[in-house]
């Protein structure tokens, strides 16, 4: 199986603060990897790692090493990275602009200006978040206006326009009600035909129905890391079964 990201003995701290222990991991091609585990335990600084958000942390200092399509990520440059590694944010965040604009800023960033091709580009981006039926109508208009599930498949859409390779979500759905969660799973097994895809949830059973793999983290350590399936029908260690069936956590 092809894997996207590499990464061996990674360790990472702010300060003297030591947040991940010696992590060793590989995401596969065209999967759901999906990473969980109570607060604070490193799931979200390490989805940060995969697009090099870290470095604009102060006080960061990252041992160890990630290879991204087998070049070492730190030899690429970042802003051409996170082209390649889009992120959708716990919170939707759509711009203070209109539907259209959203999708057409990070295309219009990279230099494209011909309406036609941004015209395709945000249709079709629109198509895969699952919202252009919804907002084929009124495209011009704020996008603010959009409820709370709209607005993170159009976060997802204005991800999607940069053509990535890989999408990292971070809790994606917590700020979202049970039926605009529903949409957003949906939406997510049907794009991992076309992209990687890497979840920190803390809903465990969110991991069980979408991912392919899962990594059980506890306090900066991958406790366990396999197929899904197996990680939650038959753990290996003891500390991912009590944090599963709810032990603690």
């Amino acid at each position: 199986m092809e894997t996207i990201f590499t990464i061996n003995d990674l360790n990472l701290r702010y300060d003297q603060n030591q947040v991940l222990h010696s992590i060793d991991l590989n995401i596969y091609k065209n999967k759901i990897t999906a990473f969980i585990g109570p607060s604070g335990c490193g799931k979200s600084t390490l989805l940060r790692c995969f697009n090099r958000m870290n470095d604009l942390i102060d006080n960061c200092y990252i041992d160890g090493n990630i290879e991204f399509a087998n070049k070492n990520l730190n030899e690429i440059n970042p802003i051409e990275l996170r082209t390649k590694v889009g992120m959708v944010f716990q919170t939707p965040n759509p711009f203070p602009m209109s539907i259209f604009e959203n999708v057409a800023y990070g295309p219009k960033c990279q230099g494209i200006r011909n309406k036609a091709t941004l015209n395709r580009i945000v249709i079709d981006s629109l198509k895969k978040a699952s919202l252009y039926e919804e907002v084929k109508d009124r495209l011009h208009e704020s996008a603010l206006g959009l409820s709370g599930g709209q607005q993170q498949r159009l976060c997802i859409a204005r991800c999607l326009a940069m053509s990535p390779e890989v999408i990292l979500m971070d809790e994606p759905t917590s700020a979202l009600d049970p039926i605009a969660t529903l949409k957003i799973e949906e939406l997510i097994s049907t794009l991992k035909k076309d992209f990687s895809i890497i979840i920190v949830t803390h809903n465990m059973q969110q991991a069980a129905r979408i991912s392919d793999y899962t990594a059980f983290f506890l306090l900066g350590e991958i406790i366990e890391y396999g197929k899904t399936v197996d990680i939650f029908k038959n753990p290996k260690n003891k500390k991912t079964e009590d944090y599963i069936t709810g032990r603690f956590g």
